[in-house]
Protein backbone atom coordinates (compact mmCIF):
# COMPACT_ATOMS: atom_id res chain seq x y z
CA UNK A 1 0.00 0.00 0.00
CA UNK A 2 3.08 2.46 0.84
CA UNK A 3 4.68 1.96 -2.26
CA UNK A 4 1.59 2.30 -4.55
CA UNK A 5 1.12 5.56 -2.36
CA UNK A 6 4.96 6.58 -3.02
CA UNK A 7 5.01 5.73 -6.75
CA UNK A 8 1.62 8.11 -7.05
CA UNK A 9 3.45 10.73 -5.51
CA UNK A 10 6.70 10.29 -7.68
CA UNK A 11 4.25 10.49 -10.76
CA UNK A 12 2.61 13.32 -9.87
CA UNK A 13 5.98 15.12 -9.33
CA UNK A 14 7.49 14.22 -12.65
CA UNK A 15 4.47 15.68 -14.57
CA UNK A 16 4.38 19.13 -12.82
CA UNK A 17 8.28 19.30 -13.71
CA UNK A 18 7.45 18.50 -17.64
CA UNK A 19 4.91 20.73 -18.03
CA UNK A 20 6.97 23.59 -15.99
CA UNK A 21 9.06 23.05 -18.83
CA UNK A 22 7.17 23.46 -21.48
CA UNK A 23 5.66 26.32 -20.43
CA UNK A 24 6.91 30.07 -22.14
CA UNK A 25 8.15 32.41 -19.92
CA UNK A 26 5.88 35.64 -20.32
CA UNK A 27 8.56 38.87 -20.76
CA UNK A 28 8.20 41.25 -17.95
CA UNK A 29 6.37 44.40 -18.62
CA UNK A 30 9.91 46.45 -17.16
CA UNK A 31 12.37 44.25 -19.09
CA UNK A 32 12.84 46.40 -22.64
CA UNK A 33 15.19 43.87 -24.05
CA UNK A 34 12.33 40.89 -23.82
CA UNK A 35 9.92 42.98 -25.25
CA UNK A 36 11.67 43.99 -28.11
CA UNK A 37 12.58 40.46 -28.62
CA UNK A 38 8.77 40.20 -29.27
CA UNK A 39 7.92 42.65 -31.67
CA UNK A 40 6.90 41.83 -35.06
CA UNK A 41 9.83 42.58 -37.69
CA UNK A 42 9.30 45.92 -39.40
CA UNK A 43 7.52 47.27 -36.21
CA UNK A 44 8.53 51.04 -35.34
CA UNK A 45 10.49 49.13 -32.96
CA UNK A 46 13.38 48.31 -34.68
CA UNK A 47 13.17 50.35 -37.67
CA UNK A 48 16.11 52.20 -38.22
CA UNK A 49 15.91 55.90 -38.12
CA UNK A 50 14.82 57.37 -41.27
CA UNK A 51 17.69 59.15 -43.47
CA UNK A 52 16.46 62.89 -44.38
CA UNK A 53 19.85 63.46 -46.61
CA UNK A 54 18.41 65.42 -49.73
CA UNK A 55 15.11 65.92 -48.62
CA UNK A 56 12.60 68.46 -47.37
CA UNK A 57 9.84 67.20 -45.44
CA UNK A 58 8.27 69.94 -43.21
CA UNK A 59 8.45 69.51 -39.70
CA UNK A 60 6.90 72.55 -38.23
CA UNK A 61 7.45 76.41 -38.43
CA UNK A 62 8.61 79.17 -35.84
CA UNK A 63 6.04 80.62 -33.75
CA UNK A 64 6.53 84.60 -33.64
CA UNK A 65 4.68 86.86 -31.53
CA UNK A 66 5.25 89.97 -33.65
CA UNK A 67 7.19 89.85 -36.36
CA UNK A 68 5.32 89.16 -40.04
CA UNK A 69 7.66 90.45 -42.61
CA UNK A 70 10.44 87.07 -42.10
CA UNK A 71 9.15 83.53 -41.10
CA UNK A 72 11.15 79.70 -40.57
CA UNK A 73 10.06 76.89 -41.83
CA UNK A 74 11.93 73.68 -40.00
CA UNK A 75 12.34 70.50 -42.09
CA UNK A 76 13.34 67.06 -41.04
CA UNK A 77 16.83 66.46 -40.63
CA UNK A 78 17.77 69.53 -39.64
CA UNK A 79 16.78 71.90 -42.68
CA UNK A 80 15.42 75.04 -42.90
CA UNK A 81 13.48 77.39 -45.27
CA UNK A 82 13.79 81.26 -44.29
CA UNK A 83 11.58 83.62 -45.90
CA UNK A 84 12.37 87.35 -45.62
CA UNK A 85 9.42 89.43 -47.89
CA UNK A 86 10.39 92.15 -49.25
CA UNK A 87 7.20 93.28 -51.15
CA UNK A 88 3.93 91.34 -51.68
CA UNK A 89 6.06 90.37 -55.19
CA UNK A 90 9.36 89.99 -53.77
CA UNK A 91 10.22 87.17 -51.20
CA UNK A 92 13.77 86.21 -50.16
CA UNK A 93 14.36 82.63 -49.70
CA UNK A 94 17.11 81.22 -47.81
CA UNK A 95 17.07 77.57 -47.99
CA UNK A 96 19.73 76.77 -44.85
CA UNK A 97 21.51 72.89 -45.46
CA UNK A 98 22.90 71.44 -41.83
CA UNK A 99 26.49 70.91 -42.17
CA UNK A 100 27.22 67.26 -44.14
CA UNK A 101 24.39 67.29 -45.18
CA UNK A 102 23.66 67.62 -49.38
CA UNK A 103 21.23 70.44 -51.09
CA UNK A 104 17.89 68.41 -51.63
CA UNK A 105 16.84 68.39 -55.02
CA UNK A 106 13.68 70.05 -54.67
CA UNK A 107 15.05 72.79 -53.19
CA UNK A 108 13.05 76.23 -54.19
CA UNK A 109 13.75 77.95 -57.24
CA UNK A 110 16.00 80.68 -56.91
CA UNK A 111 16.79 79.99 -53.39
CA UNK A 112 19.98 81.36 -51.78
CA UNK A 113 21.73 77.82 -50.27
CA UNK A 114 22.98 78.79 -47.07
CA UNK A 115 25.27 75.36 -46.12
CA UNK A 116 26.14 75.54 -42.02
CA UNK A 117 28.14 76.53 -40.42
CA UNK A 118 27.19 80.33 -42.18
CA UNK A 119 30.18 82.33 -41.89
CA UNK A 120 32.30 84.95 -43.46
CA UNK A 121 29.37 87.29 -44.01
CA UNK A 122 29.29 91.30 -44.65
CA UNK A 123 26.37 93.00 -42.54
CA UNK A 124 25.83 96.38 -43.87
CA UNK A 125 23.05 97.35 -40.68
CA UNK A 126 24.23 98.24 -37.40
CA UNK A 127 20.66 96.95 -35.82
CA UNK A 128 21.63 93.27 -37.48
CA UNK A 129 25.04 93.45 -35.85
CA UNK A 130 23.47 94.13 -32.73
CA UNK A 131 21.33 91.08 -32.97
CA UNK A 132 24.32 88.59 -34.45
CA UNK A 133 26.03 89.87 -31.87
CA UNK A 134 23.48 89.49 -28.97
CA UNK A 135 22.65 85.83 -29.95
CA UNK A 136 26.63 85.17 -30.16
CA UNK A 137 26.98 84.76 -33.72
CA UNK A 138 29.29 87.52 -34.19
CA UNK A 139 32.15 85.79 -35.34
CA UNK A 140 29.83 84.92 -38.35
CA UNK A 141 30.61 88.32 -39.29
CA UNK A 142 33.94 89.05 -41.52
CA UNK A 143 33.08 92.51 -43.59
CA UNK A 144 30.85 95.83 -42.39
CA UNK A 145 30.44 98.97 -44.26
CA UNK A 146 31.30 100.76 -40.29
CA UNK A 147 34.66 101.87 -39.52
CA UNK A 148 35.62 101.48 -35.88
CA UNK A 149 35.13 104.88 -34.60
CA UNK A 150 31.55 104.97 -35.89
CA UNK A 151 30.73 101.55 -33.68
CA UNK A 152 29.33 101.88 -30.07
CA UNK A 153 29.67 97.73 -29.51
CA UNK A 154 32.23 96.67 -27.44
CA UNK A 155 32.53 93.44 -29.27
CA UNK A 156 31.96 94.89 -32.24
CA UNK A 157 34.58 97.26 -31.46
CA UNK A 158 36.89 94.59 -30.23
CA UNK A 159 36.38 92.30 -33.31
CA UNK A 160 37.59 95.26 -35.88
CA UNK A 161 40.98 95.89 -33.71
CA UNK A 162 41.78 92.54 -33.46
CA UNK A 163 41.35 92.22 -37.10
CA UNK A 164 38.69 89.62 -37.04
CA UNK A 165 36.47 92.26 -38.47
CA UNK A 166 37.29 94.16 -41.89
CA UNK A 167 35.56 97.64 -42.63
CA UNK A 168 35.41 97.90 -46.43
CA UNK A 169 34.07 101.20 -46.54
CA UNK A 170 30.99 102.96 -47.46
CA UNK A 171 27.95 101.26 -47.75
CA UNK A 172 27.33 103.05 -51.02
CA UNK A 173 31.09 102.87 -52.11
CA UNK A 174 32.26 99.62 -50.79
CA UNK A 175 35.84 98.44 -51.56
CA UNK A 176 34.91 95.45 -53.90
CA UNK A 177 38.50 93.75 -54.10
CA UNK A 178 38.19 93.86 -50.08
CA UNK A 179 35.10 91.73 -50.58
CA UNK A 180 36.48 89.37 -53.40
CA UNK A 181 39.85 89.06 -52.03
CA UNK A 182 38.12 87.49 -48.20
CA UNK A 183 35.69 85.26 -50.65
CA UNK A 184 32.17 86.47 -49.03
CA UNK A 185 29.57 85.30 -50.79
CA UNK A 186 26.54 86.62 -48.75
CA UNK A 187 25.46 89.35 -47.09
CA UNK A 188 23.10 90.67 -45.16
CA UNK A 189 22.04 94.99 -45.98
CA UNK A 190 19.64 97.29 -44.59
CA UNK A 191 16.73 98.79 -46.80
CA UNK A 192 19.43 101.84 -47.31
CA UNK A 193 21.48 99.33 -50.48
CA UNK A 194 21.58 101.60 -53.90
CA UNK A 195 21.11 99.76 -57.01
CA UNK A 196 24.36 99.68 -58.43
CA UNK A 197 26.25 98.26 -54.88
CA UNK A 198 23.37 95.46 -55.37
CA UNK A 199 24.37 94.93 -59.52
CA UNK A 200 27.79 95.10 -58.71
CA UNK A 201 27.94 92.89 -55.43
CA UNK A 202 25.48 90.18 -57.74
CA UNK A 203 28.30 90.30 -60.37
CA UNK A 204 30.56 89.14 -58.11
CA UNK A 205 28.62 86.14 -56.80
CA UNK A 206 27.40 87.65 -53.55
CA UNK A 207 23.58 86.89 -52.40
CA UNK A 208 22.01 89.52 -50.60
CA UNK A 209 19.23 89.75 -48.20
CA UNK A 210 17.38 93.31 -47.00
CA UNK A 211 16.60 93.53 -43.54
CA UNK A 212 13.44 94.29 -43.54
CA UNK A 213 12.38 94.85 -39.64
CA UNK A 214 11.97 98.68 -39.89
CA UNK A 215 8.72 97.79 -41.80
CA UNK A 216 6.94 96.20 -38.78
CA UNK A 217 4.37 97.30 -36.57
CA UNK A 218 5.05 96.25 -33.38
CA UNK A 219 8.27 98.10 -31.88
CA UNK A 220 9.52 94.57 -30.05
CA UNK A 221 9.05 92.93 -33.53
CA UNK A 222 12.51 94.21 -34.57
CA UNK A 223 13.99 92.20 -31.42
CA UNK A 224 11.96 89.22 -32.96
CA UNK A 225 14.02 89.46 -36.01
CA UNK A 226 16.68 87.69 -33.94
CA UNK A 227 15.00 84.65 -34.36
CA UNK A 228 15.63 84.85 -38.07
CA UNK A 229 19.53 85.22 -37.10
CA UNK A 230 19.16 82.26 -34.76
CA UNK A 231 17.85 79.52 -37.39
CA UNK A 232 20.78 80.81 -39.57
CA UNK A 233 23.28 80.23 -37.24
CA UNK A 234 21.81 77.46 -34.94
CA UNK A 235 21.60 79.80 -32.68
CA UNK A 236 17.54 79.61 -31.71
CA UNK A 237 17.33 79.37 -27.97
CA UNK A 238 19.75 82.18 -27.43
CA UNK A 239 17.58 84.35 -29.70
CA UNK A 240 14.65 82.99 -27.93
CA UNK A 241 15.94 84.33 -24.76
CA UNK A 242 17.18 87.81 -26.13
CA UNK A 243 13.60 88.36 -27.16
CA UNK A 244 11.75 86.92 -24.30
CA UNK A 245 14.24 89.34 -21.83
CA UNK A 246 12.50 92.54 -23.67
CA UNK A 247 9.65 90.87 -24.10
CA UNK A 248 8.97 90.70 -20.44
CA UNK A 249 9.82 94.40 -20.27
CA UNK A 250 6.59 95.31 -22.31
CA UNK A 251 4.83 92.42 -20.66
CA UNK A 252 4.97 94.45 -17.19
CA UNK A 253 4.22 97.68 -18.41
CA UNK A 254 1.17 96.40 -20.45
CA UNK A 255 -0.37 96.17 -16.56
CA UNK A 256 0.31 99.83 -15.83
CA UNK A 257 -1.98 103.03 -16.19
CA UNK A 258 -1.33 105.47 -18.91
CA UNK A 259 0.95 108.82 -17.04
CA UNK A 260 -0.99 111.14 -19.06
CA UNK A 261 2.23 112.90 -19.62
CA UNK A 262 2.87 114.37 -23.17
CA UNK A 263 5.96 113.71 -25.18
CA UNK A 264 7.60 115.68 -28.51
CA UNK A 265 10.40 113.65 -30.07
CA UNK A 266 12.56 115.76 -32.54
CA UNK A 267 15.96 116.98 -33.60
CA UNK A 268 17.60 119.45 -35.43
CA UNK A 269 20.18 119.20 -38.11
CA UNK A 270 23.70 121.43 -38.39
CA UNK A 271 21.84 123.09 -41.41
CA UNK A 272 18.98 123.97 -38.98
CA UNK A 273 15.90 121.95 -40.09
CA UNK A 274 13.75 120.40 -37.98
CA UNK A 275 12.59 116.56 -37.93
CA UNK A 276 9.87 115.28 -35.74
CA UNK A 277 8.93 111.49 -35.30
CA UNK A 278 5.60 110.39 -37.61
CA UNK A 279 2.64 109.42 -34.96
CA UNK A 280 2.61 105.86 -36.27
CA UNK A 281 6.74 105.54 -35.65
CA UNK A 282 8.15 102.87 -34.06
CA UNK A 283 9.63 105.11 -31.34
CA UNK A 284 5.73 107.04 -30.96
CA UNK A 285 4.67 103.19 -30.40
CA UNK A 286 7.37 102.56 -27.85
CA UNK A 287 6.02 106.14 -25.85
CA UNK A 288 2.43 104.93 -26.47
CA UNK A 289 3.93 101.51 -24.32
CA UNK A 290 5.51 103.39 -21.84
CA UNK A 291 2.22 104.71 -21.09
CA UNK A 292 3.02 108.56 -22.71
CA UNK A 293 1.03 110.38 -25.68
CA UNK A 294 2.61 111.89 -28.12
CA UNK A 295 2.55 115.21 -28.80
CA UNK A 296 2.26 115.40 -32.42
CA UNK A 297 0.18 112.31 -32.88
CA UNK A 298 -1.82 114.10 -36.02
CA UNK A 299 1.67 114.53 -37.94
CA UNK A 300 2.22 111.97 -40.40
CA UNK A 301 -0.58 109.56 -39.56
CA UNK A 302 -0.03 105.78 -40.93
CA UNK A 303 3.88 106.69 -41.58
CA UNK A 304 7.42 105.80 -39.84
CA UNK A 305 10.18 107.95 -39.77
CA UNK A 306 10.57 111.70 -39.53
CA UNK A 307 9.12 114.19 -41.18
CA UNK A 308 10.24 117.93 -41.68
CA UNK A 309 8.43 120.76 -39.96
CA UNK A 310 8.62 124.44 -40.62
CA UNK A 311 9.70 125.38 -36.62
CA UNK A 312 6.75 127.87 -36.15
CA UNK A 313 4.33 124.45 -36.99
CA UNK A 314 7.01 122.15 -34.84
CA UNK A 315 6.34 124.70 -32.28
CA UNK A 316 2.56 125.16 -32.34
CA UNK A 317 1.87 121.71 -31.64
CA UNK A 318 4.91 120.71 -29.25
CA UNK A 319 4.91 123.91 -27.00
CA UNK A 320 2.73 122.28 -23.93
CA UNK A 321 4.58 118.91 -24.58
CA UNK A 322 5.09 117.56 -21.08
CA UNK A 323 8.66 115.99 -22.04
CA UNK A 324 10.92 116.11 -24.53
CA UNK A 325 13.36 113.37 -26.17
CA UNK A 326 15.95 115.03 -28.20
CA UNK A 327 17.27 112.57 -30.52
CA UNK A 328 21.02 112.53 -30.90
CA UNK A 329 21.53 112.57 -35.01
CA UNK A 330 23.09 114.17 -37.46
CA UNK A 331 22.65 117.72 -35.43
CA UNK A 332 24.92 116.31 -32.96
CA UNK A 333 24.82 115.37 -28.66
CA UNK A 334 24.00 119.15 -26.55
CA UNK A 335 25.64 118.44 -23.69
CA UNK A 336 23.63 120.91 -21.67
CA UNK A 337 20.61 122.79 -21.80
CA UNK A 338 21.79 125.75 -23.04
CA UNK A 339 23.44 124.03 -25.86
CA UNK A 340 20.15 122.52 -26.56
CA UNK A 341 18.41 125.75 -26.52
CA UNK A 342 20.59 127.91 -28.93
CA UNK A 343 19.67 125.35 -32.08
CA UNK A 344 16.36 127.29 -31.66
CA UNK A 345 14.73 130.75 -30.30
CA UNK A 346 11.46 129.17 -29.93
CA UNK A 347 13.28 126.43 -27.29
CA UNK A 348 13.39 128.01 -24.08
CA UNK A 349 9.67 129.33 -24.65
CA UNK A 350 8.32 125.58 -24.63
CA UNK A 351 6.80 123.65 -21.55
CA UNK A 352 9.31 121.09 -21.11
CA UNK A 353 12.55 123.31 -20.98
CA UNK A 354 10.99 125.73 -18.48
CA UNK A 355 10.37 122.55 -16.51
CA UNK A 356 13.46 121.05 -16.84
CA UNK A 357 12.02 117.65 -18.52
CA UNK A 358 14.36 117.93 -21.85
CA UNK A 359 16.19 114.12 -22.24
CA UNK A 360 18.11 113.02 -25.19
CA UNK A 361 18.99 109.89 -26.24
CA UNK A 362 22.38 108.29 -26.12
CA UNK A 363 23.99 107.44 -28.80
CA UNK A 364 24.21 103.44 -29.25
CA UNK A 365 20.06 104.24 -29.04
CA UNK A 366 19.91 103.29 -32.64
CA UNK A 367 22.56 101.16 -33.01
CA UNK A 368 21.18 98.10 -30.63
CA UNK A 369 18.28 97.03 -31.51
CA UNK A 370 18.31 93.80 -29.13
CA UNK A 371 17.28 95.82 -26.02
CA UNK A 372 14.12 97.58 -27.50
CA UNK A 373 12.61 96.54 -24.50
CA UNK A 374 14.47 98.23 -22.10
CA UNK A 375 14.14 101.47 -24.00
CA UNK A 376 10.81 101.27 -23.51
CA UNK A 377 11.08 100.93 -19.91
CA UNK A 378 13.71 103.54 -19.79
CA UNK A 379 11.22 106.09 -21.37
CA UNK A 380 8.31 104.93 -18.77
CA UNK A 381 11.32 105.61 -15.88
CA UNK A 382 11.59 108.67 -17.39
CA UNK A 383 8.31 109.88 -17.12
CA UNK A 384 7.61 108.78 -13.69
CA UNK A 385 11.23 109.74 -12.83
CA UNK A 386 11.60 112.90 -9.72
CA UNK A 387 13.67 115.32 -9.82
CA UNK A 388 17.11 113.39 -8.60
CA UNK A 389 16.69 111.16 -11.44
CA UNK A 390 19.54 112.61 -14.71
CA UNK A 391 20.65 109.29 -16.25
CA UNK A 392 19.35 106.36 -17.74
CA UNK A 393 20.34 103.66 -19.76
CA UNK A 394 19.36 104.71 -23.01
CA UNK A 395 18.21 108.42 -21.59
CA UNK A 396 19.90 111.18 -20.28
CA UNK A 397 18.63 114.70 -18.83
CA UNK A 398 20.07 117.77 -20.26
CA UNK A 399 20.93 120.51 -17.83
Amino acid sequence: MKLKTISLLTAIVLLVTMLSACTVKEPEQNDPTQAASTAEPGTATDAPEENYDGKLVLDHQMELKYAKFFSVDYYKGGYKIAKVINSPDDVSVMLIVPENMSVPKDAPKDAIILQQPVNNILVSSTPVTSLINAIGALDAISLTTYDVDSWYIDAVKEAMNAKKLTYIGNYKTPDYEKITAQGTTFAFFSTMLTEDVAAQLGNLGVSIVLDQSAQEDHPLARVEWAKLYGAIFNKEENAENVFNTQNNYVEELSKIEKTGKSVAMFYITSQGKLYARNADDYMSKMLAIAGGDYALSDVGVGKTGTVQMEMEAFYDKAKDADYIIYIWSLGGKPDTLEAFTSKAEFLPEMKAVKNGNVWCTTPDYFQIQNTIGNMINDIHLMLTADASTEQLTYLYKLK
